[in-house]
């Protein structure tokens, strides 16, 4: 077999995107209202925690019910993973049937925007800077995958970078995307509808929709086939 030969693999299912949404247990939306009632944003904060790290029922259920308390908006059927971190929730909006890994970060900003779309998939460990965030329906992250909306300026050059003026640029992900395990989104780039980004991938540059992207610095590739959406996209570029 050469090297770059590759084992035959199988097709199966899919689970998270083909999954009808779970009605939300009754009691959720009702707790989560006297949670808000009785606690501050730091009193939940430190609940929190409590629940954080277990795989059991009550654990998942009640750290689901904590985002759902502190965000300013979230959808039912929102399931977070053991060690999954956060700061400043109350300034996110989540859509219906979210996944967020274990040991994922959204990192967003007191006075920031982070919204993220219905059915999106977020895996374990990845971090994502939700100081100026956007991200569709039906968006796939993959395990370790980053994206990054904010960087020092660096200037003056005479101090510490780390001590310079930081410029937070919006990150947009568009429907249906799927960023690969491990890839890179900078700031400030914008991954449009359908596009795949390939794992590993660092992307610093705009993604067409339907594209599909790999590499450091992440380039072009190919589009996605058979797609009436990529053969619109393909004659426009023309």
């Amino acid at each position: 077999m050469s090297a770059k030969s590759k084992q035959a693999g199988r097709v199966v299912a899919a689970v998270h995107g083909r999954k009808a949404l779970s009605p939300e247990l009754e009691f959720v939306a009702g707790l989560a209202e006297a949670l808000h009632e009785a606690y501050d944003t730091k009193g939940l904060v430190e609940l929190y925690q409590r629940f954080s790290a277990g795989d059991g029922f009550i654990d998942a259920t009640m750290r689901r019910t904590i985002w759902r308390a502190l965000a300013r908006r979230c959808g039912p059927g929102l399931q977070v993973g053991a060690n999954a971190g956060f700061k400043h929730v109350e300034t996110f909006e989540i859509g219906s049937g979210v996944f967020i890994g274990a040991q994922a970060i959204v990192q967003g900003r007191f006075d920031g925007t982070c919204i993220i779309g219905d059915n999106t998939w977020i895996g374990p460990q990845v971090f994502l800077d939700a100081r100026d965030l956007v991200i569709g329906e039906a968006v796939g992250f993959g395990p370790g995958s980053k994206v990054l909306g904010s960087e020092h300026n660096g200037l003056p050059a005479d101090v510490p970078i780390i001590r310079t003026d930081l410029e937070i640029r919006p990150v947009r992900i568009g429907d249906w995307a799927d960023i690969g395990t491990n890839g890179t989104i900078l700031p400030g780039v914008t991954i449009g509808k359908g596009a795949i980004v390939g794992a590993g991938a660092v992307v610093t540059e705009d993604v067409p929709p339907f594209a599909i992207v790999a590499g450091v610095p992440a380039k072009f590739l190919r589009w996605r086939p058979e797609s009436e959406a990529v053969r619109s996209a393909e004659g426009n570029r023309r």
